[in-house]
This record gives structure tokens, sequence and C-alpha cells, in this order.
């Protein structure tokens, strides 16, 4: 009984959504489409419509049926509907992104008294009275870097900031860049 009446719902409710009644003083595209083009008026077929209040009310009535019989079947089956949108909805939601937590050289990123001037965020430099935000944020911005001692290459630096990255130079370590971490060296999106 139930797939006769969902077979029934389909057969009269998507049809009559579907149903667009005619304007008062429309023509066919027949129609219309011969007297754009004066030669084809001799192959134009008139066709016969019912009369419009006439299909109007057919349609109404169908629309009528149509959605009477769904809200119907939606009431009937109320936990049934709530279960298969709530698992449409699962469904449709994006997985959780897999995050990487196997990096080796996480403590270099600002959770110990060394910096890892290829991935760290500019943030790290915060334990260094100085480097933050001058000399943190050229590190941050240039690279990457093969060694320490690089990070005194970078152009535009004065004498004082280079001092400032000489005091604290043996707490710097150079590690391969971890694409992960090197693209957020400036903005990583946390704020105090």
């Amino acid at each position: 009984p139930s797939a006769l009446r969902l077979a029934s719902v389909l057969l009269l409710g998507v049809p009559a959504a579907a149903y667009v009644a005619p304007q008062p003083g429309s023509r066919s595209v027949v129609e219309r489409r011969a007297a754009v083009i004066p030669e084809f008026a001799d192959f134009a077929v008139a066709e016969e419509f019912a009369p419009e209040s006439q299909a109007s009310v057919f349609g109404l009535a169908a629309a009528s049926l149509g959605v009477g019989a769904v809200i119907g079947w939606l009431n009937a089956r109320r936990q049934q509907v709530a279960s298969v949108a709530g698992a449409a909805a699962l469904a449709m939601a994006p997985a959780a992104g897999l995050a990487i937590v196997d990096y080796d050289a996480v403590k270099y990123l600002g959770g110990s008294d060394k910096v890892d001037i290829n991935n760290a965020n500019v943030q790290a430099y915060r334990q260094f009275p100085g480097m933050y935000p001058t000399a943190a944020g050229a590190i941050g911005s240039h690279g990457p870097y093969k060694s320490v001692k690089d990070i005194y290459d970078i152009p535009g630096l004065t004498e004082q900031v280079k001092g400032i990255m000489k005091k604290y130079e043996g707490q710097f370590v150079c590690l391969p860049v971890n694409e992960a971490y090197f693209i957020d060296r400036i903005n990583n999106g946390m704020y105090r």
C-alpha cells in the first residue's frame, strides 16, 4: 500500500507542480514563430486548447491533490522523514580534515626554548625579549633558510635588529620546511 501511495503522489503531484497555466491572450509557440517568419505562416498548425478557465481549474485541483497527498504522507511518516533528513544532512556534511599529528619537530614551533626559523609562527619569538615583532616578522616573511646564519642576509635589517638576533642565535634551529607550518609563519589564525 505505501508503494501505491508513493506512486500516486509521483504520478499526480509532479505533473501538477510542473503545470503552467496559459496566460490570457497568449499564443502557441507555432503561432508566435509563424508571426515572426512570414514564409512559414502556411505551415503553422493551429492547436486547439481547452478554455483557459477550465485548464486553470484543472491545474489548481491537480496541484491541490498532489500537495495534499505529499503532506498527508509526510505527516503519517514523521519519524521516518526525520530520520532520512538527518541521514541526508550527515551525508552532506564535509568530513573532518586529517590533521598532521606526527610532526616530530612540533616542540620547535613555540613549545620549548628553541625555535625553528623555517616553520615557527612569529608568535613563537615572543619568549625572546626584543625579537617580536620586528625581528620575528623579518624572519617569518623571508626564507626558507638553509642554516641559522642565513637570517643575517635578510635585506633591510638594521644593525640593532641583527644584534638582537645574534643574542638569541643559540636558541634557533633550522629544520627542513614543512608545508603545513611554513605557510602559517606570519598569521596562523590564532589570536590571544
